[in-house]
């Protein structure tokens, strides 16, 4: 997949105790992908390397018939194991410029930041350069990440979508229908989601609702 059509719109991460499994995930996963979401990410924080190994192959076997990409929460070697699209990186993960080492330069490579400071290191060279997109959160309380950090304040969401220059910036933390509207009037490129997809009785629907509510948002920012 050509970096040049990342779509970061309906970002789905994917939770194994929220889907029930690994079976499911996949499932959710292909689902998902069919219904509207852009790009999923395997994050699974409590596995064994070979349970994401396995999960990894089933994920990539069915997202790239789809052309949706498939990013790696932190594990570079599962990433290149299976040919993921791309790795996904947290502040106190491995610096970024050494996972562009690693993946080489025509992978997905995507930073979390949690505050203005943050976004203002990407801003020097050595960094963007090595990046494609960011997530920015959390923007609303979340029980899905146990490590969290507190949720950043309106004005601050607002300062680091501002100063992301021509990054997409995606926004992640609690976000389920209802709440998209703000993020997207704020600055936002996308949305990242688990619970309102992960374990969702009709994923299908699920999945359709927030592009539909996604896309209602960007009709109303552009007509403002």
């Amino acid at each position: 997949m050509s970096k040049a059509n990342i779509d970061v719109s309906l970002y789905l991460v994917l939770d194994p105790d929220l889907c029930g499994g690994m079976a499911a995930m996949v499932e959710t996963a292909k689902i998902a992908a069919q219904n509207g979401a852009t790009v999923v990410q395997l994050r699974a924080p409590n596995w064994k390397k070979g349970q994401w190994l396995q999960c990894a192959q089933q994920l990539k076997a069915v997202l790239a018939p789809l052309n949706v990409p498939l990013i790696i929460n932190d594990h570079v070697d599962i990433a290149l194991a299976v040919d993921a699209d791309g790795v996904h990186v947290g502040q106190s993960d491995i610096p970024v410029q050494v996972v562009r080492q690693l993946i080489g330069p025509n992978k997905i490579l995507g930073l979390s930041t949690n505050n203005l400071a943050n976004v203002e290191q990407l801003l020097t060279p050595e960094i963007a350069d090595c990046i494609d997109y960011i997530g920015v959160g959390p923007v609303y309380p979340t029980s899905t990440k146990k490590d969290a950090s507190p949720v950043i304040s309106s004005a601050e969401m607002a300062a680091m979508f501002a100063s992301t220059g021509t990054l997409p910036a995606v926004a992640i933390g609690g976000i389920g229908r209802g709440k998209i509207a703000p993020l997207i009037a704020a600055g936002a490129d996308g949305v990242a989601v688990v619970s309102a997809i992960c374990g969702q009785a009709d994923v299908a629907l699920a999945t359709r609702n927030l592009g539909a509510e996604l896309q209602a948002a960007r009709d109303q920012s552009t007509a403002n």
